[in-house]
């Protein structure tokens, strides 16, 4: 769960031309997907930047398995039944 807060800051004055938003405090959650964390936050430009990284680990993560064969050689044929199979 991320939850995000924010409200007026006290202790500094700033003079504005236009206020384009309330100044009201407010709190989002954010529910995050499972082996999601936050890394870093920053205010850049006056947007938010929440840094996420996603880590799966290494049970959870899909393997590859080589196979050997040698081209030479023919597969084997076996009998089903009364048919052959390949």
């Amino acid at each position: 769960m991320l939850v995000v807060n924010g409200a007026k800051s006290n202790g500094e004055e700033v003079q504005y031309l236009h206020h384009g938003l309330a100044l009201r405090p407010f709190t989002h959650r954010f529910e995050l997907a499972d082996h999601v964390s936050v890394t870093g936050a920053r205010l850049e430009n006056g947007l938010l930047v929440v840094d996420l990284k996603k880590e799966i680990p290494e049970e959870m993560k899909p393997r590859r398995i080589a196979i050997n064969a040698d081209p030479g050689t023919k597969p084997a044929r076996k009998q089903v039944g009364n048919s052959v199979a390949a």
